[in-house]
């Protein structure tokens, strides 16, 4: 190489961006593997997991917008697996869908997953491959991505929902792959923890003002939380900003996957408590936690609405030029699920068609970069969060009325008898997976496959 070559190849190296740079730091190693976590508090024996790192939740993923994540999983479990990266817009290869992005990782092998993160916000991982039982036994995690200019707040927390079929002796029941849970409203269990084990009490002072982001990393358990005599500004759903705003009656609802970046001030007496309630299944109403006040100083004050946080760099739909799609849910018990279907351990369809796995026929062939508007119809009498990978959207509509705010998302939670009507861009090349987040309806039918090209 001649002198001027060396230097204009220099030149062109100082010019690459910082994630072209990251590509040769070494990955981060992340085993997933059995353990021992104190779920049920104290009083009660350990309880055995499997999880990340040897921790429930897995290990706190951080990065700033722009950086380039690089995690090589090693898998030590009793089965494959694989880990999907929740809400990220990613190359296809990265999305951790067993048959259909990656084969899955064998027992004692490895997998690298690298690539860029375009967007801020609150996001997550967990296992595409039997994910009924391998998230219901603790394999999820938190990936947070910063923003270059964060809101305001004294501390940045995340609060990971989870929920446990747990038996007496805080032992996880095995009756994973149960009919009756993917026919009805899925695993719901009976222990609901927060950031890995239940939770009394959360500490806060007087005056501070708390970020707080919430994941719903529940297999099928739905979350309406009330933060008693506070309210909180949601600032961001599905880790994407938006116009800040009071939630209505005071209530976060968030179905499986779902994610709310919250802004709290702490505005109650020093030594006090407040509970924070779930009454999304009014009749098995209880109190998640108490916000239990440090004693001294005064009462704190509301600090007022917050900024709105600067936008991802998302591409807009346009609705007037979109192909329009109808996108049929059906079945289920008490609705359309039949013999035939229940034989095969089918409980769920999508446009009538009945598949199971992965990778099967697309439902739909979407053309790269053109706009699209799906209507969700959810026929069935069952709730249910509908996933999108790869991609966000605008939620334009539900049932009719037009959405009065503008919100992207990854997933919107279906009612039942409901519908809902939901716009993006197919900017992102190959097969993704379309399927409900109640993760034994995903596994008994209720998903399906788009192919964007």
């Amino acid at each position: 190489m001649r002198r001027r070559e060396f230097l204009a190849a220099g030149a062109a190296l100082a010019l690459l961006p910082r994630a072209r740079a990251a590509r040769a730091s070494a990955p981060r190693l992340v085993r997933a593997a059995p353990a021992r976590a104190a779920i049920a508090g104290s009083g009660y024996p350990d309880t055995e997991v499997w999880a990340y790192d040897g921790t429930v939740p897995g290990p706190e993923l951080r990065y700033r917008q722009g950086e380039r994540l690089s995690i090589l999983v090693e898998n030590r479990l009793p089965q494959e697996t694989t880990v999907h990266w929740h809400g990220i817009r990613l190359p296809n290869p990265m999305d951790g869908v067993p048959h259909l992005t990656q084969p899955p990782i064998a027992i004692g092998g490895r997998f690298l997953y690298e690539f860029d993160l375009p967007d801020a916000g609150t996001f997550w991982y967990h296992p595409h491959l039997a994910s009924p039982e391998q998230v219901g036994r603790g394999l999820y995690g938190a990936l947070v991505v910063e923003e270059r200019d964060p809101p305001e707040a004294d501390r940045d927390l995340v609060w990971m929902l989870g929920d446990w079929r747990l038996d007496r002796e805080a032992r996880i029941r095995e009756d994973f792959g149960n009919f009756f849970d993917a026919s009805h409203a899925g695993r719901i269990g009976n222990t609901v923890t927060v950031n890995g084990r239940v939770t009394e009490a959360f500490e806060v002072r007087a005056g501070e003002r708390l970020r707080l982001r919430l994941v719903n990393a529940a297999t099928a358990r739905i979350f309406a939380l009330r933060f008693e005599a506070h309210e909180p500004w949601v600032i961001a759903l599905d880790g994407h900003p938006l116009e800040p705003f009071r939630p209505e009656g005071g209530r976060i609802v968030l179905g499986p996957g779902m994610r709310a970046d919250l802004l709290l001030d702490c505005t109650g007496e020093p030594g006090s408590s407040y509970r924070v309630v779930d009454d999304f299944y009014p009749r098995e109403a209880y109190r998640l936690l108490d916000l239990h006040y440090a004693k001294g100083g005064a009462r704190g004050r509301a600090r007022g609405a917050p900024k709105a946080l600067s936008p991802n760099p998302v591409p807009e739909p346009d609705p007037a030029r979109a192909e329009r799609h109808v996108v049929r849910f059906g079945g289920g018990a008490r609705g359309g699920l039949t013999r035939e279907l229940a034989m095969r351990g089918i409980a769920w369809t999508v446009n009538g068609r009945a598949v199971s796995g992965h990778a099967h026929e697309p439902l739909l062939s979407l053309p790269l970069g053109s706009s699209q508007v799906l209507e969700l119809v959810n026929d069935t009498v069952w709730h249910h969060p509908i996933h999108l990978h790869g991609h966000v959207f605008r939620v334009l509509s539900r049932d009719g009325r037009p959405n009065p705010r503008r919100e992207w998302a990854d997933t919107v939670l279906l009612f039942a008898r409901s519908r809902a009507e939901i716009a993006f861009v197919a900017e992102n090349p190959g097969l993704w997976m379309f399927h409900c987040h109640v993760l034994e309806h995903q596994e008994s039918g209720l998903a399906a496959v788009f192919r964007v090209a």
